[in-house]
């Protein structure tokens, strides 16, 4: 069999590492060959890659679409988990995979990395209201057209483009759409996520948890461990000739249970309030422009990613690729003392 070769974005981030470990330590006989390199912004990060095997390929940022183009046409498998907000590196990859396909005559595939933040609503600010459960089994894409037709957000900007370029040059492209990403990852490099944390660190500098609005809007959650699995099945898969939708069928949601806001929030001061971290377990409850200062983002990114409703039904990873995910609520419930512990003692 000819050398497969994958290429990974993000491998210093949280998803990427954990990612690249999941499949460094995969048992598969086919990803145990295959050919893996790194796309790295950091020169000193580069050593940390070659030693475990992995080839790095340095590049000077996202916006250097002709080097992510041309590093994307050596390789047969791309993974993308460099940032889902990023609509000309993500386009460059799966052009260059185009090309990839163009030179070779051979099947090549596209993994991407995208957020239900994408469906979410605009619960506090009245803006957009649809409190519903997706089915990954729907017409993901077609909704993601129409809504960004009235509602352009980059990270469902990005999907679309994705899956409209892939149709222009041939390829195969699966997205997959996770919700709050939770617990400590595998990487080598960052191993926590952004919502929690993020709500931790305003916290701690606010010595008060915080929730926007009510914060009685739902969203879906999965652990780093369970979301790893589901990638590198993914990659077991397609390697295996295994015929699983892709394209505008191809958008796969990740949750396995849901919460509030207000429950995370809640989470984030219980934990907090028993290290002494802060003043009192009790949540503040913040406006959207309150929120958005604090997080550092727009107004639109603090609804949609820390307020909105954002429901979704995993069936298709559970169908098609036989994923079958290991934690519990309970265990969702149980990472704020352990995520607030590693931030708070990282000050």
């Amino acid at each position: 069999m000819a050398e497969i070769r994958l290429l990974l974005t993000g491998a210093t981030g949280f998803i990427g590492g954990s990612v690249l470990s999941g499949l460094l330590g995969s048992q598969n006989d086919t990803i145990k060959k295959l050919k893996i390199s790194a796309l790295v912004r950091r020169e000193e990060q580069a050593p940390d890659l070659k030693a475990r095997g992995v080839e790095p390929i340095l590049f000077s940022d996202l916006d250097d679409s002709e080097a992510i183009r041309r590093a994307a046409r050596e390789h047969d498998v791309v993974i993308n988990t460099a940032s889902g907000y990023h609509v000309g590196a993500a386009k460059a990859l799966v052009q260059g995979l185009g090309d990839r396909k163009k030179d070779t005559g051979k099947e090549v595939f596209f993994i991407h990395t995208s957020g239900t933040s994408n469906l979410g609503d605009y619960p506090v600010t009245g803006k957009y209201h649809e409190n519903r459960v997706f089915s990954d089994e729907e017409d993901i894409y077609g909704y993601e057209k129409s809504r960004e037709a009235v509602d352009p957000y980059p990270q469902r900007t990005t999907d679309v483009v994705i899956i409209d370029t892939a149709r222009e040059v041939g390829i195969k492209t699966y997205i997959i759409m996770s919700p709050t990403i939770y617990g400590v990852g595998s990487g080598f490099f960052n191993k926590l996520s952004i919502q929690i944390p993020l709500l931790t660190k305003v916290a701690t500098a606010q010595k008060q948890s915080i929730v926007i609005g009510n914060g009685d809007a739902v969203w879906n959650h999965v652990h780093i461990a369970d979301l790893v699995d589901l990638y590198v099945l993914f990659v077991e898969k397609l390697l295996s000739g295994a015929d699983i939708p892709s394209n505008e069928k191809g958008i796969y949601f990740s949750e396995t249970g849901e919460q509030s806001w207000r429950e995370v929030s809640e989470g984030v001061a219980k934990a907090g309030f028993a290290l002494g971290a802060l003043n009192t377990a009790d949540v503040k409850s913040v406006s959207v422009e309150e929120a958005a200062k604090l997080f550092g983002v727009d107004a639109q990114l603090a609804e949609l990613g820390f307020a909105s409703n954002s429901r979704t039904k995993s069936i298709l990873a559970h169908k098609m690729l036989g994923w079958s995910p290991k934690r519990t609520k309970d265990d969702f419930f149980a990472t704020f003392e352990t995520e607030f512990k590693i931030i708070y003692e990282a000050k």
